[in-house]
């Protein structure tokens, strides 16, 4: 048996390093080792079809593009540059100002998209032309931009922590309030970072420039304030509906679809911008359900075969320390990272990992936030760092290189595992609020 499953396993994983679509490498992998297990191809397309239809009968699930949604109205009203401009104008006079508002920025659209590669393609916009104009370094510039954008996978809603939540059965809105402190935590040591940057090499970021009496709009100023409230409105709706327990988390998300429409309309947002609002949450909602449900499929075959005990009985034959099993599993993500995209690592390997943080007695909601900053920061290293090249596609430079963005991006990616490993020393970091408050 055991060589079945490291078989399949590593049939899978070929499939996956070789580029064939996760979706069809974890259905394709499920659908021989059912096949090999019960000897009958009937019988094996008929668990899998069940398993399939199971997992789209989850109501859960619509909690995804209804977040998704909620985020795009807002990223297409124009919502987030003013965010960015009143973090600007209020930031105005710390050092790296407009570093200092990219991160500000990038953690109050974090509490709207739920997805790292809408605020990477966001800020590379708004952001990145405006510190190049003022004279910032521009890998200072990019690795800001590119940095930042990982807060949308840890501040909630995040739709990392919702596909964890469904695969380990833990709660969505415990999950969500466990990643609001070390989301903060993280975006704090990103604002550290940007203003002692800029004191020691103010060359790489200079200050400022005070506005003058004729550039104020008070006008535009008035419009944007009024739309940074609506957005933080929206955030409070949504994110303290669930701590509050006045709202479940599909509630909430259909309460954020809806509100981000009315912001998107009071903007200025009609019918071909609503339009293309849905059809691209459409784009991005598809992939991930479909990986959902071949994930299901995986993990129907790991259950039926008993792969997670195998598979956990070879990493403690090396050792049964926690502090090994904890660094053999940082190193797996952290090299898959290179690779893979996030939402394929997590379903990837979840399923066998969670239940072995249970028997060496990692907290499930600190193992969680663990598991999806290290995940996370495998998006801003090389080869593959997917928000590197969100980052090179979407900045209206197109001399800026990846190495650019790869060497400006290596001080985030560390306080990023710094913030991981804290939480795996002091679980109550991610524990603390969801106990207090739900």
């Amino acid at each position: 048996m055991a060589s079945l499953i490291f078989g399949i396993l590593a049939l899978l994983l070929v499939m996956v390093f070789l580029g064939v679509h996760i979706a069809v490498a974890l259905g394709t992998a499920s659908a021989i080792g059912v096949y090999l297990l019960l000897g009958s191809s009937d019988i094996a397309l008929s668990v899998l079809s069940g398993t399939a239809y199971e997992a789209l009968r989850k109501d859960i699930f619509i909690v995804i593009p209804l977040f998704v949604l909620m985020g795009e109205f807002i990223s297409r009203s124009g919502a987030a540059q003013d965010i960015y401009s009143i973090g600007n104008r209020g930031l105005r006079k710390l050092p790296g100002c407009l570093a200092v508002a990219t991160v500000s920025g990038n953690a109050v659209f974090a509490a709207i998209t739920g997805v790292s590669i809408a605020s990477a393609a966001t800020f590379s916009r708004i952001a990145y032309p405006e510190m190049v104009a003022l004279g910032y370094s521009r890998s200072y510039a990019l690795g800001v931009v590119a940095g930042s954008a990982c807060l949308g996978m840890l501040i909630p809603p995040s739709i990392l922590m919702i596909i964890w939540a469904v695969l380990t059965e833990i709660s969505i809105g415990a999950l969500f309030v466990a990643g609001l402190l070390p989301g903060l935590i993280l975006a704090s040591l990103f604002c550290a970072y940007c203003i002692i940057t800029a004191i020691m090499s103010p060359e790489t970021a200079p200050s400022c420039p005070p506005p003058s009496a004729e550039t104020v709009d008070h006008a535009r100023n008035r419009s944007e304030l009024i739309s940074g409230l609506s957005v933080v409105a929206l955030i409070l709706i949504v994110i303290g509906g669930i701590w509050g327990g006045f709202l479940t988390p599909t509630e909430a998300a259909g309460f954020g679809a809806i509100g981000a429409l009315v912001v998107g309309i009071v903007k200025g947002m009609r019918r071909k911008e609503i339009s293309t609002s849905i059809f691209h949450a459409g784009k991005i909602t598809a992939p991930i359900m479909i990986l959902l449900i071949t994930a299901s499929m995986y993990s129907r075959f790991l259950a039926m075969s008993g792969a997670v005990d195998v598979i956990q009985g070879t990493l403690f034959s090396f050792s049964e320390s926690p502090i090994v099993i904890m660094f053999m599993i940082f190193v797996i993500w952290l090299v898959l990272g290179m690779f893979i995209d996030a939402t394929s690592i997590i379903l990837l390997t979840v399923p066998i990992f969670a239940p072995m943080s249970a028997i060496i007695g990692i907290e499930p909601l600190a193992f969680a936030i663990f598991g999806i900053l290290v995940i996370e920061a495998g998006l801003l290293t090389p080869p593959f760092g997917l928000l590197i090249f969100t980052v090179k596609a979407s900045v209206p430079d197109k001399s800026v290189t990846l190495g650019e963005i790869f060497r400006g991006s290596v001080p985030y990616w560390i306080m990023i595992l710094l913030v991981a490993v804290l939480v795996v020393v002091f679980p109550v970091l991610a524990t603390f609020l969801p106990k207090s408050l739900i």
